[in-house]
């Protein structure tokens, strides 16, 4: 059974380490959530170094700015590793072609440019749909009134010319504000759904975790072990699932997307939070209604 905490300073000591979430965890995507910037400074202070480990799609520099603009100090984290650097290092060994469709928002196009870090990155083409090798999805074109339904036309094509689809962002859904809005894994999803294939590269799946121990120990000037890093996230199956799946303990954050199902106000309903960790086979080392 998970553990209940009112605190992260309860935990934090056993930890060099923590790969923190972003969306739900951190910020809301218009501003950051004060308690928690308040915990991880704690934690930071302390000696803890602070990787910001998320599902976006963008590359690390953009999300630093991204964060600036809605307040996220750049002093608080020491390191951001996001899946979609996993996802351009991957599309950069030209396994799956040069000539792709790009499925997402025009504030996603940080992702196709080009990068010293990653040779082949320079090679990609934005291409038509007829004309394309693979699809690169980093979410939907318009998140704020689309659904995965939208996509049906583009997937039977897709499908019918064997292109294979990379997943920069496994999100299902995201809370943007008071709004819950679809993002690439749902896409990616409904892709496998008709019969395509679909890659992943973040959370939970193990590129964006190789990639974040790199960067941690670059930071550390050291490898630090598994059990020394705390995975904090509201995502069941992919802060958590990613987490177990590699031997990390993980800090479950109800409040986030599970608010309802574990009725978190502010902390967690034991029985319905232990309901709901039953009926997806996973248990976090501790769970809290909110980082703080």
């Amino acid at each position: 059974m998970t553990r209940i905490i009112e605190n992260l300073s309860e935990i934090s000591a056993n930890y060099d380490a923590v790969f923190c979430d972003l969306w739900g965890c951190l910020h809301n995507g218009q501003r950051p959530f004060a308690e928690a910037v308040r915990a991880l400074e704690t934690y930071r202070d302390s000696g803890g170094i602070v990787l910001l480990l998320t599902n976006s799609p963008r590359p690390a520099p953009s999300v630093e700015v991204q964060l600036d603009g809605i307040g996220v100090a750049r002093d608080l984290y020491q390191s951001v590793a996001t899946s979609g650097d996993s996802a351009r290092a991957a599309l950069a060994s030209g396994h799956y072609g040069t000539n792709v469709f790009h499925i997402g928002p025009e504030r996603d196009l940080p992702f196709f440019a080009p990068d010293p870090s990653i040779p082949g990155l320079e090679n990609i083409n934005r291409v038509p749909l007829d004309k394309a090798e693979a699809i690169v999805c980093t979410g939907l074109f318009d998140d704020q009134t689309e659904t995965p339904d939208d996509y049906a036309a583009i997937f039977l094509e897709a499908k019918n010319n064997g292109l294979d689809l990379l997943c920069a962002n496994p999100d299902i859904v995201v809370d943007h504000g008071d709004k819950r809005i679809y993002c690439a894994g749902a896409l990616a999803a409904e892709y496998t759904a008709r019969g395509g294939t679909s890659h992943y590269f973040g959370k939970p799946h193990p590129p964006i975790y190789d990639l974040a121990r790199r960067r941690l120990s670059e930071v550390a000037g050291r490898e630090i072990e598994n059990r020394r890093i705390l995975c904090i996230g509201d995502g069941i199956h992919t802060d958590i699932l990613g987490a177990i799946n590699e031997d990390m303990d993980s800090l479950f954050i109800s409040g986030g997307l599970a608010a309802e199902e574990t009725a978190t106000a502010p902390q967690p309903d034991p029985q319905k939070l232990e309901t709901f960790l039953s009926s997806h086979s996973l248990s976090p080392a501790a769970t809290i209604g909110h980082l703080r």
